[in-house]
């Protein structure tokens, strides 16, 4: 793309104005941050006399997935602006405290020593300074009820985790729901799932299995995942159902 606008005497401000993208957008496609959107390629061959070539190359790009896709990710989080989120077996990263992460790491890899354990704990934690930032991000998230129920680092670490998410049920700028499991299948079992709506308005998704992550950025896959996650949102408890039944789980465990 920074080849045919040179050869064609066009600044990133020239181009803009013929494609109708923004010039920041334009400049983080050339470096490679950014998926083009959909409908640039075609613009692109028509601008350059391509023939072609930009909706080729598309394909290509579309299918590749970012040789540093947690770096990445991290980027581009703390860009959002609007964040969703599904778990189906854990409380969600920004949501965890520190024993409940800490349980989670010793568990994922038992040979790992006290301090590799500790600078996990540590970088899990920054995450979720962007909770408290100015602006702060509108987070939303759905948990699957066994990520409630399930007593990750036993009752006293479970209690405390719970309690937390109490605190983030319904605020000015987070809410939380629960899908119960009487909802049965739907799109996003196995995994969980991050939506964020950057500064610029476009949009990402980054799936996530215990082994592996995926960041999307294609928007018919992010649209997709969407649509998904909007349905499983439909059939959620409201924050104050929520609340009520984390209370409930809570009251539950043993002392």
């Amino acid at each position: 793309m920074r080849s045919f606008r040179e050869r064609a005497g066009l600044t990133l401000e020239g181009l803009s104005g013929v494609v109708l993208v923004s010039k920041s957008h334009l400049s983080r496609i050339e470096t490679a941050e950014y998926m083009p959107p959909r409908e640039l390629p075609a613009q692109l061959d028509a601008a350059f006399g391509t023939d072609g070539i930009f909706e080729e190359l598309y394909g290509l790009a579309r299918k590749e997935i970012h040789p540093d896709k947690y770096r990445r990710r991290m980027e581009l989080e703390a860009r959002a602006r609007v964040i969703d989120e599904y778990a189906g077996h854990i409380v969600t990263g920004l949501l965890q405290t520190e024993e409940y992460a800490r349980a989670l790491f010793r568990v994922s890899n038992p040979r790992a020593t006290p301090d590799e354990i500790e600078e996990k704990v540590t970088a899990r934690l920054s995450r979720q300074a962007l909770l408290t930032a100015t602006p702060a991000p509108d987070l939303s998230v759905i948990l699957d009820e066994s990520a409630l129920r399930r007593a990750v680092g036993g009752p006293v670490v479970m209690r405390d985790q719970l309690v937390r998410l109490i605190d983030l049920v319904d605020t000015p700028t987070t809410t939380l729901q629960m899908l119960p499991f009487a909802h049965g299948e739907h799109a996003l079992l196995g995994g969980t799932l991050t939506l964020m709506t950057l500064d610029d308005k476009s949009s990402v998704a980054y799936e996530e299995s215990s082994t592996t992550g995926t960041l999307l950025e294609d928007p018919e896959r992010v649209g997709a995942r969407r649509r998904a996650y909007d349905l499983m949102r439909a059939y959620a408890l409201s924050p104050r159902d929520t609340g009520a039944f984390i209370r409930s789980v809570m009251e539950a465990l043993p002392r």
